[in-house]
């Protein structure tokens, strides 16, 4: 499996979008009562192949929204795309989640779960099928694993003609 190199955002020159996948509160309990932390699981993408997963915790929503945002912009990776699908079945595992990614004919549309299908939309796949099992987060986490493992036409036939 190849690893992609992460990409500054700058070097895409287009427009992101954000998305809140999930806000998470968690608190301790201190002296003086409660004190309170949240975590933000935030996505980015441009509908066009590009997309970057960021996860972060603050003391105030806001705050985390943004840390979990710039992780986001920092870590975009680019996807293999046929048309509105993908090249291949792909199968990925991430902690306790598995997603399954299977292409789909023109005019079927993403077929997923809530967050699978929000990875998948803002990569701007149009046709594809996915089952996932596990919790949102390691879903999330799963589904960019798989689109990371993809390969295109060109090197799988090459790596078969080294192999044989």
């Amino acid at each position: 499996m190849k690893r992609q190199s992460y990409k500054r955002v700058e070097e895409f020159g287009t427009d992101f979008q954000e998305k809140v996948l999930y806000i998470n509160r968690c608190s301790k309990v201190v002296k003086g009562g409660r004190k309170f932390s949240f975590s933000a699981l935030v996505l980015v993408g441009d509908g066009r192949g590009h997309v970057g997963l960021g996860f972060a915790k603050a003391n105030e929503v806001a705050d985390a929204i943004r840390k979990a945002t710039e992780a986001a912009r920092k870590s975009v990776l680019t996807f293999e795309m046929e048309g509105g699908t993908i090249p291949h079945e792909v199968t990925a595992k991430s902690d306790g989640s598995t997603v399954f990614l299977k292409p789909a004919l023109d005019g079927t549309g993403i077929i997923a779960g809530s967050s699978v299908r929000s990875v998948l939309e803002l990569c701007g796949f149009r046709d594809i099928v996915a089952k996932s099992y596990g919790s949102n987060k390691n879903q999330v986490r799963a589904t960019m694993l798989a689109l990371s493992s993809l390969m295109n036409r060109e090197e799988t036939l090459a790596l078969r003609k080294r192999a044989v």
